[in-house]
C-alpha cells in the first residue's frame, strides 16, 4: 500500500492537477497513512498548498473546529478525510469543503462509493483488497464496489469527462480489463443468509409451512439467477425436479438449522411451522437465530454481571468486528489494563477484542489507537440491542436475578462505569480523588457521607451552595456544570394501586389503604392484602416526574462515553425474591411529568403469605434504581366472588 502512494501522486500531477480527485483506500487507517504520505510528496514541490483552494485564514479558522488531530493537519494542505471513525461534524466538514471544491483531494473509505454524490474528475483505487478480521485474509473488493468508484469519476452534471486509476497487483490486472468493458453479472447473497430472513418471514406470518417458504423463495432475486446461472449457487441442471429438489434442500437445511436454534417448531406432520418465543425475540431485535441459541446454552438462572459481559461479547453479530494485522500484541496490552482476564490463545479473536473494548469503555483505559475509538463506537452501538433481547430471553424464564444484572450492564454500557464504581463518578468533572470531599454537614450539626445520586440530589434542591461547600477546589464554571446534570436527573415519585377481586371481609368493597412501610413493617396485619389464589392481578404504577423544568425540558440522558443521544427510559420489574422469579416486566419510556403504567401478574397457585418486589430501574443511570414491596396474603379462590374492585395503596420507597 506504501509503495501505491507515489504513483497516485504522479497521477493526480498528470490526470488532474486543478480538479477534484477522490482516492479509495481499503481502511481508516490507510487514510490517514495515504494522506500523509502525499503531504510529505507536496513538501518536496516548488507549492506545497496547491491542493488548497481557498484562502489559508478561512481554513485555519475551519481546522479549529476539526476534533481529529489528523484531519487538522490534512486540510491545510487542501486533503481531506472521510470514513466512518470520524466524528460526524468532522464528516460533515470534510464533505462540504471537498464539494465545493475548496479541497481538492479526498481520502475516502469503500463505504463512500455508496453514498452521497461526491463528483471528482479523477478516481484512484488504491488497492482492490481488504482486510477480512473475520477470515483472517486479505479479500477482493466486491465487483459492484469497484464500480461504484468508477462511477464517481466525470460525473455528467459536474464534468464532461472523468478518469480512474486502478492499482492492482500485476495477476490481475488482465481481470479488471476484462470486467470493466464487458457486463458484468451481480448475483445474490441470500442464501448466506437464509435462516434469519425465513425467520423474519415465519414470524410475520407470511410464512407458515414449508410450502410456504418454497413460494416465498420463488419471488426472490436469488431464484431469477438461480435460472440464469445455475452452476453459481451449484445447481446442476435447470429441470424442473433439479430446482424442485433444490429448494426443497434448501428450505430443509434452513428450518432444520433454525429448529436447532430453538426459533421455530415444525409440527409432526414434518410441513406446519410455528415461531417461538426465541425466534420472535430474534426478529424484533434483528439479531442472528445464532446469537439466540448460545443464549439459550449459556444463560442460566443466576449469571454473574461478569458472566453476562462474557456473553455479550459472544454474540454472533461481533464476529465482523475487525482485527486488523498486529492488534493481537495491541489486546494482549489492554487485557493487561483491564480488570477481567481473557484467554491469552483468543487474542486475535473479533469476540475476545469485544470484551477487551467493553472492559475498556467501563475501566475508562486510554486506547491504543484511533481505530479502536471508533471499533469501541461499533460495538456499544450493537450491545443495547443484544442486551435487550438477553433481558427478554430471561424475562421468558423467570430468571430475576439475570434480569436485574442484565439491566446493571446496560447501565453500564450507556455510563462506561462498572457497577461497582461510585455512581457520584457518572457526574462531570468527577473523579477518584474528589469523592472524599463528599460530606455534607447538616442543621442538626452532624456530618453526612454522601455516597450516591438520589442523597446529593435532595442537599442540592436548595441551589448549589452546598456543592461549593464540598467541592472548593473547583472553579465556577465546573460547579454549574456538575449542578445541571444534578437537576437534570429523573427524580419519579410513585404511587402503586392494585386492582382485582378481593378476599376475605373485604370482597366487593371498594377501599382505600394507605401504608407506611417504615413505620409499620410486614408483620403489621393491615400490610397484607388478602387476594385470591391464582388469579389475574393489575398493578398500577402512577410516577410523577419532580424537578419539571417547564421552560426547557431537556430529557436527554447524560451520557458523554455513549456514542449516541438517547433519551431516559426504566424497566420495571415484579419479581420475588423468595424463588427468585420474573412476576411481570414491562419498558417504560420518557417519563415528562406523569405517566401511569399497569402490570398485570397473576397470583400464585399455593395459599399463603407471599412478598412480591417492584423494582423501578433506570436503563441509563446507575445508582437510581427503586424498590418496593408488596405483602400479599393469598387464600382460596372464591369463584362466587365476580365484583371487580380497586385497592389503592400508597407504598413508602424500602
Amino acid at each position: 500500500m506504501a509503495t501505491m502512494n507515489k504513483p497516485a501522486f504522479k497521477a493526480i500531477q498528470t490526470h488532474s492537477p486543478e480538479k477534484p480527485v477522490l482516492i479509495f483506500v481499503s481502511s481508516r487507517r490507510q487514510t490517514r497513512l495515504t494522506a500523509l504520505d502525499l503531504i510529505a510528496y507536496l513538501a518536496g514541490d516548488d507549492n506545497p498548498k496547491q491542493w488548497l483552494h481557498m484562502p489559508e485564514e478561512e481554513m485555519m479558522h475551519l481546522v479549529s473546529c476539526v476534533r481529529d488531530q489528523n484531519l487538522k493537519l490534512t486540510l491545510s494542505f487542501g486533503i481531506g478525510l472521510h470514513h466512518a471513525g470520524l466524528h460526524e461534524k468532522d464528516r460533515e466538514i470534510s464533505e462540504e469543503l471537498f464539494v465545493n471544491q475548496k479541497i481538492q483531494v479526498l481520502v475516502a473509505t469503500s463505504t463512500l462509493a455508496w453514498g452521497v454524490n461526491f463528483p471528482a474528475h479523477l478516481v484512484i483505487i488504491k488497492g482492490t483488497e481488504y482486510f477480512d478480521g473475520k477470515t483472517r485474509r486479505y479479500v477482493d473488493f466486491p465487483i459492484t464496489d469497484v464500480l461504484q468508484m468508477i462511477g464517481r469519476a466525470g460525473r455528467p452534471q459536474f464534468d464532461d469527462q472523468g478518469v480512474a486509476t486502478i492499482f492492482v497487483q500485476e495477476e490481475k490486472k488482465h481481470f479488471y480489463k476484462k470486467f470493466l468493458y464487458e457486463p458484468f453479472p451481480v448475483e445474490s447473497s441470500l442464501v448466506e443468509v437464509l435462516a434469519d430472513h425465513m425467520n423474519a418471514e415465519i414470524v410475520a406470518g407470511t410464512i407458515s409451512s414449508k410450502q410456504d417458504a418454497m413460494d416465498y423463495l420463488t419471488w426472490t432475486y436469488f431464484f431469477r439467477r438461480l435460472l440464469m446461472n445455475p452452476t453459481y449457487y451449484h445447481l446442476e441442471d435447470t429441470s424442473q425436479d433439479s430446482i424442485n429438489e433444490f429448494l426443497s434442500n434448501l428450505v430443509q437445511s434452513t428450518t432444520c438449522e433454525l429448529a436447532r436454534s430453538f426459533c421455530i417448531e415444525v409440527a409432526e406432520d414434518e410441513r406446519s411451522i410455528e415461531p417461538t418465543t426465541l425466534g420472535r425475540i430474534a426478529s424484533y431485535y434483528y439479531l442472528s437465530h445464532e446469537t439466540l441459541r448460545m443464549f439459550r446454552s449459556r444463560l442460566a438462572r443466576s449469571n454473574s454481571i461478569e458472566e453476562l459481559l462474557r456473553i455479550l461479547s459472544d454474540a454472533t453479530e461481533y464476529s465482523q468486528l475487525p482485527v486488523r494485522h498486529n492488534e493481537d500484541q495491541m489486546n494482549r496490552d489492554l487485557a493487561a489494563q483491564v480488570p477481567l482476564a481473557v484467554d491469552e490463545y483468543s487474542l486475535g479473536s473479533s469476540h475476545t477484542k469485544t470484551h477487551l473494548l467493553l472492559q475498556a469503555h467501563f475501566s475508562r483505559v486510554p486506547l491504543p489507537i484511533a481505530d479502536y475509538l471508533t471499533d469501541t463506537k461499533s460495538v456499544l452501538d450493537q450491545a443495547i440491542r443484544i442486551l435487550q433481547a438477553m433481558i427478554d430471553v430471561s424475562a421468558d424464564e423467570g430468571w430475576l436475578m439475570n434480569v436485574l444484572n442484565i439491566i446493571t450492564l446496560i447501565q453500564m454500557v450507556n455510563q462506561g462505569r462498572w457497577h461497582t464504581d461510585c455512581p457520584l463518578l457518572q457526574l462531570p468533572c468527577i473523579d477518584e480523588e474528589l469523592l472524599p470531599r463528599f460530606r455534607f454537614k447538616n442543621q442538626r450539626g452532624n456530618t453526612l457521607i454522601v455516597d450516591g445520586i438520589p442523597e446529593l440530589m435532595e442537599i442540592c434542591q436548595s441551589g448549589k451552595r452546598p456543592l461549593q461547600k464540598m467541592l472548593s477546589v473547583l472553579n465556577d464554571n465546573e460547579i454549574e456544570k456538575i449542578f445541571k446534570v444534578i437537576t437534570h436527573l429523573p427524580q419519579l415519585d410513585l404511587r402503586l394501586s392494585i386492582s382485582g377481586l378481593w378476599a376475605g371481609e373485604n370482597a366487593g368493597k371498594r377501599m382505600t389503604r394507605r401504608v407506611d412501610m417504615e413505620e409499620d413493617g410486614p408483620n403489621t396485619s393491615k400490610n397484607w392484602l388478602k387476594v385470591h389464589a391464582d388469579q389475574e392481578y393489575i398493578l398500577q404504577v402512577d410516577g410523577t416526574r419532580l424537578q419539571v423544568d417547564k421552560k426547557r425540558p431537556d430529557y436527554k440522558v447524560h451520557a458523554p462515553k455513549f456514542p449516541k443521544v438517547k433519551d431516559e427510559g426504566w424497566i420495571l420489574v415484579l419479581g420475588e425474591i423468595d424463588s427468585a422469579d420474573v412476576i411481570a416486566l414491562k419498558r417504560v419510556g420518557l417519563i415528562r411529568r406523569h405517566q401511569k403504567v399497569s402490570l398485570a401478574f397473576y397470583t400464585p397457585e399455593e395459599v399463603g403469605r407471599k412478598i412480591y418486589t417492584l423494582y423501578v430501574m433506570s436503563d441509563a443511570y446507575l445508582g437510581l434504581d427503586q424498590q418496593y414491596e408488596i405483602y400479599l396474603e393469598v387464600v382460596e379462590a372464591d369463584l362466587s366472588a365476580q365484583i371487580n374492585t380497586d385497592d389503592i395503596i400508597d407504598f413508602e420507597e424500602n
